[in-house]
């Protein structure tokens, strides 16, 4: 996959660090009592022998340091923006509080996703628009997580085609992911689940909730083809594409021939393997791990990993459980936690083409860390995140 070019602010003054005396992983294993190099907000070098004049000096004797968090698909700031039904909060407020979220959790690079619906409110365009503006605006001098635009578009939203066309062309878009959340006629099931859902962030009443979906369902057609024509875009201008919830074997086959490179949440172990089969990477939701199942009773991440169809794991919808997976999956005997920690950070970064950049403690790449108190799983053992070299959050930990 082509590699993708991270859209970041740029460092305005050279800083020199060098962490010393921590234990690092590596793309090769741990490296123990290690001084890293840090200039230009890269990583020059690991466990070098002496510090040269110029650096400052960070003691990080006791800690650990690990590849900052790459959270492909997270949705959660919808609630910062939302906490009620009906109730918004201005976006400032709601991104910045999330910025903090974010790398509370570990997370050094999230994928902002940002859904594209024929839903009013929340979900809409307008809304879709007002965070993209946000974030590529104002937020590139409030924000100190790496915010990349994950655009999760709706197939039955047929408004507004021309303009999403042009965030793609114009580079604000970093992933696509392909959803259909419409409720199929006759499916109680499915139209029980969708409202439950919608009423949590939207005032709207069920007879205004059905009336929304009858309109959407008439110009529903109208969505394959320009979900053809955005398929063809996203390949054109080297955005990965991502499936959403693939539940059926003619699913997974369009989806292979879309040339999708992500496929996010497929139902069972046989779809992950079909998957797999054509190339895409398999991501799961870190709660789906830390709670013990799906919520919706389909494929677990225990499931996926015991069945080796497990590529890389993301925040879903919410943030914490991200940090704790790779210890849970260590703990539960299904992996190393270098193989559980690489779910997190160096294979995301493979999957979104930005492993030339992000995702690993090497020379050359992005300086996006985290310094962390050995033997704690949980986010409270945080003690600095770092963002291009630059240290971004401090914690007191215990």
């Amino acid at each position: 996959m082509p590699q993708q070019t991270i859209q970041q602010t740029p460092t305005l003054t050279t800083v020199k660090n060098a962490i010393q005396g921590v234990d690092v992983l590596t793309p090769d294993g741990w490296i123990k009592d290690a001084t890293v190099l840090i200039e230009d907000g890269q990583f020059v070098s690991i466990n070098q022998a002496s510090t040269p004049n110029g650096f400052n000096l960070v003691n990080a004797k006791g800690l650990q340091m690990l590849p900052g968090i790459i959270d492909l698909h997270g949705d959660a700031f919808e609630r910062m923006i939302c906490p009620r039904p009906g109730v918004n909060f201005p976006l400032p407020i709601a991104i910045a509080d999330n910025d903090r979220n974010l790398l509370s959790a570990g997370i050094t690079t999230f994928f902002c996703s940002i859904t594209d619906s024929y839903e009013p409110g929340l979900r809409s365009r307008d809304s879709a628009r007002a965070v993209i503006d946000f974030i590529l605006g104002m937020g590139k001098q409030v924000l100190n997580c790496n915010h990349q635009i994950h655009i999760r578009h709706e197939e039955a939203n047929t408004q507004g085609h021309q303009e999403l066309c042009d965030w793609l062309a114009s580079g604000r878009v970093q992933l696509l992911s392909i959803n259909d959340h419409l409720p199929p006629l006759g499916n109680q099931q499915r139209l029980n689940r969708y409202l439950n859902s919608l009423r949590q962030r939207s005032s709207l009443s069920t007879t205004e909730i059905e009336e929304l979906l009858n309109q959407v369902r008439e110009r529903r057609h109208e969505g394959d083809e320009q979900v053809k024509q955005l398929v063809e875009l996203a390949h054109t201008y080297a955005i990965p594409l991502a499936s959403h919830d693939d539940d059926t074997p003619e699913k997974v086959a369009l989806s292979q021939q879309h040339r999708v490179a992500i496929a996010e949440f497929p139902a069972s172990v046989p779809l992950a393997v079909q998957s797999r089969a054509y190339g895409a990477a398999v991501l799961m939701g870190a709660p789906n791990l830390v709670r013990g199942g799906s919520h919706l009773g389909l494929m677990s991440v225990a499931d996926a990993a015991k069945n080796d169809v497990l590529d890389c794991l993301c925040s879903d919808y919410h943030y914490p459980s991200l940090f704790h997976a790779p210890f849970k999956l260590h703990d539960l005997g299904l992996m190393s936690f270098e193989q559980a920690w690489a779910l997190v950070s160096s294979r995301p970064a493979a999957a979104v083409g930005i492993s030339d950049r992000k995702g690993k403690i090497s020379p050359g790449l992005d300086a996006d860390f985290l310094l962390i108190s050995p033997d704690n799983p949980l986010p409270t053992a945080i003690a600095s995140v770092y963002v291009t070299g630059q240290e971004v959050a401090r914690y007191s930990i215990k």
